[in-house]
């Protein structure tokens, strides 16, 4: 039997709408999991928000867990692209530590969304009911971001500005903690004109603390 062929702008034409599809099932499903929290959205909900049927949605996507996790992997990807070349730029490792941190911030600042999904997936991350590629999947993209703050810390070792014998897993989750700490403590409440500055002051104090309590030890082991 002859396998049917269309004509490449068919094709083409096909595999966009395609996209179009999965990208307007994203950011519906998106906007009902900010506004009504994961456990009172429905496929079904996502479906008309996102004016498809029921059954286009899983021609795409398995479960709504699966839809949170493609909109967190979508979003931690643009991320990992904004601070894809921050170490490259010739900076102290200080100053490296300090220019991801206030970026991180801002990428939430100007997506808040994002930030309680993170958190939210993080909280009931053994409650997904995910595949096992899937989860292993954003594991790893969401571990990508602590790999980047100790390959940070390994740089200042190199350069001599951090002492050699730092525990680097210890460091780097503390930073790790100190960021989402920060994020978490400020960026629903208080006043909204206040709020980014609040969040940067602190940040940039807790990590200049951080850095200059484990300098000053080192001096002190020397």
């Amino acid at each position: 039997m002859q396998r049917r062929t269309f004509p490449v702008g068919l094709e083409e034409r096909r595999k966009r709408e395609k996209e179009n599809r999965k990208n307007a099932i994203l950011k519906a499903a998106r906007k009902l999991f900010f506004d009504k929290g994961f456990k009172n959205v429905t496929v079904e909900s996502i479906a008309k928000k996102a004016e498809l049927s029921k059954g286009s949605v899983y021609l795409y996507f398995k479960s709504k867990e699966e839809i949170y996790t493609h909109i967190l992997l979508n979003d931690i990807d643009k991320f990992h692209k904004v601070i894809g070349g921050l170490m490259q730029d010739g900076q102290s490792a200080t100053a490296t530590l300090m220019s991801l941190s206030h970026i991180y911030a801002g990428f939430f600042l100007n997506d808040r969304e994002l930030f309680r999904i993170m958190m939210n997936y993080m909280l009931n991350i053994n409650h997904m009911n995910l595949p096992e590629d899937l989860d292993h999947h954003i594991v790893k993209a969401t571990n990508k971001t602590v790999s980047i703050i100790e390959e940070i810390f390994r740089m200042g070792i190199a350069s001599g500005e951090f002492p050699p014998y730092i525990d680097l897993r210890q460091k780097r989750n503390a930073i790790w903690g100190l960021l989402n700490g920060t994020i978490s403590l400020h960026l629903f409440t208080g006043s909204e004109e206040k709020r980014e500055e609040r969040i940067r002051a602190t940040i940039q104090t807790g990590v200049n603390t951080f850095l200059r309590g484990m300098k000053t030890r080192a001096q002190d082991v020397q």
